[in-house]
């Protein structure tokens, strides 16, 4: 259900999450050889999701990135906004441009319910939950 882009995204954020603080701040190129994402992507996907408040940073010899309070709640749906645009959770999985409640898909009625119930899930999990959740050993991030 979610792109490459996305799990790549959400990735970094953790292991931002996990591994970073206001002083110890990370670079890309160590954010990128930790999760196993290619260099380019990370960097590319850190600078969007910072344009966006996702993720702070700072430049200079200390700079890299790093999460605050307010990026540790963000929720998980702005990232998916951010990186693939609401249209990618919310389309039909058949990909047919009609598809609506009064003119269903085949497998509308199959997925609808599910998939309402896990947008509103990322609607209302933020990052900082997800990060607490490692923390805690109560999921597990090979990072």
């Amino acid at each position: 259900m979610f792109s490459n882009s996305v799990k790549y995204a959400i990735k970094a954020v953790l292991y931002l999450g996990v591994n970073s603080t206001g002083n110890q701040r990370i670079r890309a190129n160590n954010i990128s050889e930790a999760t196993d994402i290619p260099m380019a992507y990370t960097s590319k996907l850190l600078q969007e999701l910072s344009r966006h408040h996702v993720v702070s940073s700072a430049k200079g010899p200390h700079g890299g990135f790093y999460l605050t309070d307010e990026n540790r709640n963000t929720p998980l749906f702005k990232i998916v906004s951010i990186i693939d645009g609401e249209n990618r959770l919310t389309s039909c999985i058949l990909s047919l441009e009609k598809c609506n409640e009064d003119y269903p898909c085949p497998l509308h009625d199959m997925v609808g319910k599910t998939k309402s119930s896990f947008i509103s899930s990322i609607q209302e999990t933020t990052v900082g939950q997800l990060i607490e959740d490692v923390q805690r050993g109560t999921s597990f991030l090979p990072l």
